[in-house]
């Protein structure tokens, strides 16, 4: 590779954390980071799939470390940052990627499961976005990277609170992203198609299958690494300098289609 796109997409001495980053595509994203140069904290309440991510980033030669967070305490999430910035140093890029979804039926959603949708998915978020992007914007510059849906733009049954939340995510990285503008700090989203993973796997019955792929030119799911190119893209403050407030489909042309 030339040094011109080593320098262009690179994130040596960069710092990231991946809130989310126990699961499949937000361990992915981390991986992604870490393998484009930067320090990456891996966030999530599992410890041992932290540690399990930690070390296969580790064998590639790259860092990582593992942070318990409880996504639905702002107290938690203020924790995080502090140890996050005491334990790699300041933090550059943030990845709010936390995310629960539910498949109740539109006259069985209790509300009790909406307001777990919507802490998890948009108020953990505000949370995370407030706390990090403070010291950013101090540094003058930071990538914030929030993880959104592309059932935010197309509506999609049985799953009508968690496109709710990722809806309204859109709509926060949009509204951060003008109130940073002059700070250094960008906000974007990313929105991910149809990837089966621990939020979607329980709809996922033929019928659905067979829908889902009439409606995807590509014509199949989206496999975690597909997610790599992106993530880099958005994070770095030389390949994405004048991008904000975007949201950014990674969904093999989804959202482009009609009947």
């Amino acid at each position: 590779m030339s040094d011109y796109l080593s320098n262009l997409f690179s994130l040596n001495d960069r710092r990231a954390v991946v809130i989310g980053g126990t699961g499949v595509l937000g361990g992915r994203i981390a991986t992604a980071l870490a393998k484009a140069g930067a320090a990456v904290v891996i966030a999530g309440r599992s410890e041992e799939r932290g540690k399990e991510r930690c070390e296969e980033i580790e064998k590639t030669g790259a860092k990582a470390t593992y942070l318990p967070v409880d996504v639905m305490s702002r107290d938690s999430i203020q924790e995080l940052h502090d140890r996050a910035e005491k334990e790699v140093g300041p933090i550059d890029i943030l990845v709010n990627g936390a995310g629960v979804n539910s498949a109740q039926p539109y006259y069985e959603i209790e509300d009790e499961v909406w307001q777990k949708i919507f802490t998890t998915n948009l108020l953990s978020l505000h949370w995370g976005c407030q706390i990090f992007s403070k010291d950013m914007a101090s540094r003058g510059r930071g990538s914030i990277i929030n993880i959104g849906s592309a059932s935010s733009d197309k509506p999609l049954s049985r799953v009508f609170a968690y496109s709710s939340s990722k809806a309204a995510v859109v709509n926060y990285t949009q509204n951060l992203a003008r109130e940073l503008g002059t700070t250094g700090v960008r906000v974007n989203s990313l929105s991910p198609g149809f990837f089966p993973a621990e939020q979607n796997r329980k709809i996922l019955d033929a019928s659905r299958v067979e829908s889902i792929m009439r409606r995807t030119p590509m014509a199949r799911f989206g496999e975690p690494e597909d997610l790599d190119g992106a993530v880099i893209l958005l994070a770095s403050d030389q390949a994405g300098r004048f991008i904000t407030g975007i949201n950014l489909f990674v969904d093999g042309g989804f959202t482009a289609m009609s009947i």
